[in-house]
């Protein structure tokens, strides 16, 4: 692709780095920002900084959030006997549109695969079993994607806290298998939730 700008060609580059994005659609993108108004490009400029410099990590969840306890775990009307264990922060978006969870949150912050080097001394799942041993917690749903490192990190983490004789239980699998939690709609996600079955039956299944 031939540039007519060099500082257009970088700024292509640069939005190029985002997933799922390639130089043509980079190329659009930064087209439609140089047509809009200057103060347009500066807002968006100024709220990717702002996010990246202050946002933080909830420390009980380890999800996204303004302030070091998120919003979920700072609702008094959740019930924290109850842990629903997710990848990430879009699955946590998904589960909470579905209005079915009253529960809080546990991220993981990715799956395990040995593969792409991710072992389980990666994610947070040492924090969790703190929970578990701590007796807080009840129950915990896992609710990773049904794909071979969902169902392993599953098990993984299920062997870690076999032990303390809490419930632990899977969304049903109305999430077709090889399927992303976030790509599911909110009716099947929500019935998945509700419907959840005990993580021993899902192992023979």
């Amino acid at each position: 692709m031939d540039f007519s700008s060099k500082l257009l060609e970088n700024a292509v580059n640069e939005v190029s780095r985002l997933p799922g994005i390639g130089k043509r659609t980079a190329l659009r993108l930064v087209l439609y920002l140089l047509r809009q108004p200057a103060e347009h490009t500066q807002y968006l400029s100024e709220a990717l900084l702002h996010f990246r410099n202050d946002v933080k990590t909830c420390e009980n969840c380890h999800n996204i959030s303004d302030t070091t306890l998120c919003e979920i775990c700072n609702n008094s009307k959740r019930n924290p006997e109850i842990v629903c264990v997710v990848e990430d922060i879009r699955d946590v978006m998904a589960i909470e549109s579905t209005a079915q969870f009253n529960g809080v949150y546990h991220v993981l912050g990715g799956k395990i695969s040995p593969i792409e080097g991710i072992g389980p001394q990666k994610l947070q799942i040492d924090s969790l079993v703190e929970k578990v041993e701590k007796g807080v917690v009840k129950e915990i749903i896992f609710a990773l994607s049904s794909t071979m490192e969902g169902d392993t990190t599953n098990f993984y983490i299920f062997k870690q806290i076999e032990k303390y004789k809490l419930i632990t239980s899977t969304i049903a699998r109305g999430i077709s298998v090889g399927d992303e939690l976030e790509y599911a709609d909110e009716v099947t996600l929500g019935r998945s939730i509700v419907n959840r079955i005990p993580f021993e039956q899902s192992i023979k299944s």
